[in-house]
């Protein structure tokens, strides 16, 4: 089966209470960035997996986009999406790697923060190019490979609880992690950017774009904390088009 940790009450009353779940995207700090290397949504239609609230499907929709869809595993999330966005937005209740749709039925499909709890990235790629059209976008953001390696995603301190560093080992080694968000347990996939992008580049997508993206001023002066997130990477972004 496949982990569906956000349906559990406790985990999910924990997520509800974190910035981008109260603020949206102003309280995600790399959604400026994200922002950036979005296509133009004009008469576009888009495919949002694991849409989570559904906020990046709202911006779709509010930029123009013809028609969104939006597949998620939680029915929680989607409880929370449906309550926040138009009906004009479809809500499927499904894992990512079980999602169907037929040939070149986007122009664009988007993934923010999910491709991390997919253990077959390979499968979901291939999946992506067929349903997108000749010239489609392919936006996606997951967490860093430099912070999904060493699998327990904390800081190492001293005595006195003061930041030392943050631990990276058996990069190369791919695989299931389990690390401690939130504090639940939770099952998260690791894999090296040199997997990434030579999955894209060897199912027929064209990069256009990979960012390592850094919190805005602004958010830093705001959130406890989110200044040490310039002391590792956290995130990386890439943009890609399926070869028309």
């Amino acid at each position: 089966m496949k982990q569906n940790k956000y349906d559990d009450p406790a985990f999910f009353d924990k997520y509800s209470q974190m910035p981008r779940s109260v603020h949206g995207l102003a309280g995600a700090g790399e959604w400026k960035t994200l922002e950036k290397m979005l296509p133009d949504f004009n008469g576009k239609r888009v495919l949002d997996l694991g849409c989570g609230y559904g906020w990046h499907c709202q911006y779709a929709l509010a930029h123009g986009a013809a028609a969104v869809v939006g597949v998620d595993i939680s029915t929680k999330m989607l409880d929370v999406a449906r309550e926040k966005t138009p009906e004009k937005i479809a809500y499927i209740c499904a894992p990512i790697e079980d999602a169907e749709f037929p040939p070149d039925a986007f122009e664009v499909v988007i993934s923010s923060l999910a491709f991390h709890y997919v253990e077959d990235f390979v499968g979901v790629a291939r999946k992506v190019f067929s349903w997108l059209t000749g010239g489609g976008a392919f936006v996606f953001s997951v967490e860093h490979p430099v912070f999904t390696a060493q699998g327990t995603q904390d800081w190492v301190r001293d005595t006195d609880g003061n930041i030392l560093h943050f631990p990276v080992d058996h990069y190369f080694f791919e695989g299931a992690r389990e690390t401690n968000f939130l504090g639940e347990k939770v099952t998260k996939y690791h894999r090296t950017l040199t997997t990434y992008v030579n999955t894209l580049l060897q199912t027929g997508f064209d990069i256009t774009g990979v960012v390592e993206p850094q919190p805005p001023k602004a958010m830093l002066e705001i959130y406890e904390g989110m200044k040490d997130d310039l002391r590792r990477p956290m995130m990386l972004i890439l943009s890609a088009h399926k070869r028309a």
